[in-house]
């Protein structure tokens, strides 16, 4: 097992009662639970108490802890995952739960506790972190845990702070030696602005003030524009909300294009109702690969399958932080320009802020005003994450 200096420290020296690493992406902080988790165990092996795993939900848990695990052991010492939220884990029975909602950690209430491994911490519902530690009753009761950082007003930052028997440490991209360089300065260019201090730099920091600060019209906006590979479109609907369309081409130049922009307000120029509204898609989505729509309008989507059945439509992943991310690296890259005809999203591009009430909370959360050009384009970029992701790499 080779160690960084900063995981070799934490085996040797994180023995109190809660243990967490946070920081950068890809910086070795799981890596070095798939050997904690099993030596936790076996210390406490036959003694009383529930031996507990909690993530985001059991899928992350799976997918970030238990199949690399599985890997590296195999099925006969990690179990897979049964219909009752439990696993077989080096012969002790372990529960294995979602905690972002209280609800799925109730099943803990009145339990004692004598080991807990928590992944993506920042992610949890602060309630069932706050049950979590009332469970944690023997003397030999431990916790160890990993997470990114968010802003310095989290509920987990604000207990890392406390004077609660804590060993934590933070972890930047660069504390892993054995990253590979290509890999290491591709995920720089991956991130900027808020989200390169955090999941690069391993810093917990606010995000304030401008949700794109990088966008600025000399360098993003350009009539200029190549020939579409092809063309996709990003929808946002609002009933009594606005409607935002926008058509979104891959340009022979290797870049993303907001091409055109439809949007109406009922409150400005009057009511329409789905049937016209999808009318108007259906012209202006004419010619494009498909239709990439936020899930919940699903009246709206029934109404598009009703009038034209051969439109492709495509389910948004409405993961919000991760989308601003996402638009902000293609930015930053100089891989998303707009055509100025997109008035009103390069509008809502330059007016587009963080929430200050939600920062006070502990929470990211852009201002919900003037977002229905830039979430329509988040969905249309989301649905080719993986594509705008390569072109962030290649750079500028």
């Amino acid at each position: 097992m080779r160690l960084s200096p900063k995981q070799r420290r934490y085996w040797n020296e994180a023995d109190c009662r809660w243990n967490v690493k946070y920081g950068a992406t890809r910086s070795g902080k799981t890596y070095l639970d798939y050997f904690i988790i099993p030596r936790r165990i076996r210390e406490r092996e036959g003694r009383p108490g529930l031996t507990v795993l909690l993530g985001n939900t059991r899928g992350t848990l799976e997918r970030n802890v238990l199949a690399p695990m599985r890997d590296l052991y195999g099925a006969q010492m990690v179990s897979p995952l049964r219909a009752d939220g439990t696993a077989t884990l080096f012969g002790e029975r372990v529960h294995c739960l979602g905690a972002d909602n209280k609800k799925h950690v109730d099943r803990l209430r009145g339990a004692s506790i004598k080991y807990c491994y928590g992944d993506e911490v920042v992610t949890w519902n602060a309630e069932a972190f706050e049950m979590l530690k009332s469970r944690l009753d023997k003397a030999y009761s431990c916790f160890d845990g990993t997470c990114n950082p968010a802003g310095p007003g989290h509920w987990f930052k604000k207990f890392l702070d406390s004077g609660a028997d804590i060993f934590s440490q933070q972890y930047g991209i660069d504390d892993n030696p054995f990253l590979p360089e290509s890999v290491r300065a591709a995920l720089k260019r991956e991130y900027t602005g808020v989200f390169y201090q955090r999941y690069i730099l391993g810093q917990w920091v606010a995000a304030e003030g401008a949700v794109y600060p990088m966008f600025e019209r000399s360098r993003h906006v350009s009539a200029d524009v190549p020939d579409a590979r092809f063309t996709w479109v990003g929808v946002d609907y609002g009933h009594t909300n606005p409607t935002a369309f926008v058509r979104l081409g891959l340009g022979e130049d290797g870049r993303v294009w907001a091409l055109e922009e439809y949007y109406h307000a009922s409150g400005e120029t009057g009511a329409k109702s789905p049937r016209q509204y999808a009318a108007d898609l259906i012209r202006f989505a004419r010619g494009s690969a498909c239709v990439v729509i936020d899930p919940s309008a699903e009246g709206f989507i029934l109404q598009l399958h009703e009038d034209s059945p051969a439109l492709r439509l495509k389910k948004a992943d409405n993961a919000v932080l991760e989308g601003v991310q996402l638009v902000s690296a293609a930015l930053d890259a100089g891989k998303l320009m707009f055509h100025p005809r997109c008035e009103r999203l390069i509008a809502e591009m330059e007016g587009y802020r963080w929430d200050e009430r939600a920062r006070e909370r502990g929470e990211d959360k852009p201002r919900k005003e003037d977002d229905h050009a830039v979430d329509a384009l988040r969905y249309g970029l989301m649905h080719y994450r993986r594509d705008v992701r390569r072109l962030c790499r290649q750079g500028t």
